[in-house]
């Protein structure tokens, strides 16, 4: 399931402090997505032989992608839980929790913006 299908629309996200012509009525604070994602055997094989002939790895590239998606998707859902409608200074973290898991974090600000006057 994509973000897009697990978040309302109206949820405006932003890596910056503010969204232009709106000001942050309420700051409502951290809100975060957190997925832990692995490869199965095949996939780690597959990856393997990606690797002895260069380039980009694919496999691993779709598996960033995919939990990148779902920590974005399930941090706008904690945003629209506290009643936000902006999420403000998004970021994401990862890290290699094992061998071939890797944890994505994505977190920011949820904030109630509203249009300047």
């Amino acid at each position: 399931m994509s973000y897009a299908e697990q978040t309302p629309q109206q949820i405006w996200v932003t890596t910056a402090n503010s969204f232009e012509g709106y000001r942050v009525g309420k700051y409502l604070g951290i809100v975060r997505g957190l997925t832990v994602r692995s490869r199965g055997a095949l996939g780690q094989i597959g990856a393997s032989f990606q690797r002895i002939v260069g380039g980009n790895i694919t496999l691993y590239t779709e598996m960033c992608e995919h939990a990148r998606e779902e920590a974005f998707g399930l941090m706008c859902q904690h945003a629209v839980e506290k009643g936000a409608n902006g999420i403000v200074a998004m970021r994401y973290d990862a890290t290699e929790v094992g061998d071939g898991t890797t944890e994505v974090l994505a977190y920011g600000t949820a904030v109630v913006i509203e249009a300047e006057q």
